[in-house]
């Protein structure tokens, strides 16, 4: 490779170094052709001397330094020197500057300097041991991939457009199922007809998208990966799907805490972040579009901090923050400025020693109700209303009371009274109960008995049931006989699954205002 470089360069500069011995008779044939064709054929049809270009060739074999497949007419011969087609064009483009003898002395030693790189690379390939010693001294392994054929088919038009039912379940178990066959597979009643889990297992996010809408995931370190519809491992009624650990390069003890579909990146979005030391925090949706195999850092989280929420808005919602303390805070999303995805945020809600923020709830009306809930078992559900807005930074008001009795808050979720729950308790216990079971209460009370917990075991979370949000889709499309009758058929087998309904109000206990 790098002789037959040297060859072309060393040939051009051959019929440089020609012209050079030949200038006033070169400048005048130029001068007197009527068109540069005319001149390229006269330099090209004359033989030409150059003492120069002769003594050089004269060192070895000519023949060796010529260009592979130059014509053999062309070049040193008894007669003289015969310029080619490709010398003569670079005569004719050589500018006149390059006339002063300080240029032409230039020409002259790359020329020189050419020939000698040439005779070295000649005696390397001549000489097996110089071959050998350069191998050893610069060898090492390719660290390039080489490609034998690439294609430039984006795998996203072989995709046909479809709507999927995209789950996650508790546990991290992630697939799709069409939603045609979703529907079919669950006329006959929700709950188990629904996916194969076992018993520790539930669905915590469920939505309906496009396989080629995009899904962003966000991990509890922060970060946001990217995975399209269609890349979500597709599944049938019986099967669990594939954990989600396998999708993402997560480390140990990160988990997904969030994942939003998105059909367009547009400019009119944002993401809004919440961690547990009480951090909010706005990023456009735009800062998203572009997909990184191993994610990007969606915030810049302190040591000891997690991301816990994550929402996408449209800039006019209200953002509520929870606090293991029993407070909330309620304040406008407007009160947060949009920024950058590796900045920190700014303060959502101000902590005392020890406490953190568990839950971020983004609310879009006043019609729905909080469900809170404690680590002792208690609970209530209070309307949004009753959550007055204020500014961000503050300690917030009493959500629920966190009294001896109740225990710390360890979840909060926006309900509608025909929303179901999920309560998860540390000795492995899950308990699904419908939140028209329980109690409204104004904010500061103590609530009601959600579980009986065993002795040493404490309530860890509590979690939306999201296959209700099929169960409406059903229900509005297939008509309100249907939409009874799939209700009543889930009632049914709610009451066969038995396994500890939540009681309505447990012992009744109800705490006074703070």
């Amino acid at each position: 490779f790098e002789l037959r470089k040297a060859r072309d360069r060393g040939h051009i500069l051959e019929g440089l170094a020609v012209a050079l011995s030949n200038v006033d008779e070169i400048i005048a044939l130029i001068k007197a052709a009527p068109t540069p064709a005319d001149a390229k054929r006269g330099i090209m049809e004359r033989t030409w001397r150059s003492p120069l270009v002769e003594e050089m060739l004269s060192r070895a074999l000519a023949d060796s330094y010529r260009p592979d497949g130059l014509d053999p007419q062309f070049g040193l011969s008894a007669q003289g020197y015969r310029l080619s087609e490709t010398q003569a064009q670079a005569i004719l483009e050589l500018r006149l500057q390059r006339l002063t003898g300080l240029e032409q002395d230039k020409i002259v030693a790359e020329y020189r300097e050419v020939m000698d790189v040439i005779t070295d690379l000649l005696d390397i390939l001549a000489r097996p041991e110089r071959i050998t010693a350069i191998r050893i001294q610069f060898g090492d392994p390719r660290r390039s991939e080489v490609v034998m054929n690439t294609s430039e088919i984006n795998i996203e038009d072989l995709i046909t457009p479809e709507d999927m039912v995209v789950t996650l379940s508790h546990t991290g178990y992630f697939k799709r199922q069409p939603l045609a066959d979703y529907r079919a597979q669950r006329r006959g009643g929700r709950g188990k007809q629904a996916t194969s889990m076992k018993d520790e297992d539930f669905i915590d996010h469920l939505f309906v998208a496009n396989t080629h809408d995009t899904m962003l995931c966000f991990s509890s370190r922060g970060r946001c990966y990217w995975l399209k519809v269609y890349e979500v491992p597709e599944g049938t009624r019986n099967s669990r799907g594939k954990p989600i650990v396998n999708l993402f390069p997560l480390i140990d003890g990160e988990k997904i805490t969030a994942v939003l579909p998105v059909q367009a990146f547009d400019e009119d979005h944002f993401v809004f972040m919440a961690t547990s030391e009480g951090t909010g925090k706005k990023t456009p949706l735009t800062a998203f579009a572009n997909p990184r195999k191993a994610g990007i850092i969606a915030v810049s989280l302190d040591d000891g901090d997690h991301l816990i929420g994550v929402e996408i808005t449209d800039g006019a919602c209200d953002v509520m923050l929870f606090s293991d303390a029993g407070k909330a805070v309620r304040f406008a999303e407007g009160d947060v400025r949009p920024m950058g995805r590796e900045a920190r945020g700014v303060r959502g809600m101000m902590l005392e020693d020890g406490q953190r923020v568990i839950a971020m709830l983004v609310a879009k009306g006043e019609s729905q109700s909080v469900l809170t809930a404690t680590e002792n078992g208690y609970g209530k559900r209070t309307p949004v209303a009753e959550y007055t807005r204020h500014g961000r930074g503050t300690k917030g008001m009493i959500a629920i009371q966190t009294s001896d009795r109740n225990g710390k808050l360890v979840g909060a979720v926006l309900v509608d009274p025909n929303d179901e729950v999920m309560l998860i308790s540390t000795g492995a216990v899950l308990i699904r109960t419908k939140v028209q079971n329980i109690r409204e209460l104004g904010r500061a009370t103590q609530g009601v008995t959600l579980i009986n917990l065993d002795e040493g075991t404490w309530l860890a979370g509590i979690e939306k049931v999201a296959e209700s949000e099929v169960d409406e889709l059903e229900g509005a499309e297939e008509g309100e006989e249907n939409a009874l009758g799939t209700e009543a058929a889930a009632e049914s087998d709610g009451a066969a699954d038995g396994a500890g309904e939540a009681p309505a109000e447990g012992n009744g206990e109800e705490g006074s205002e703070a």
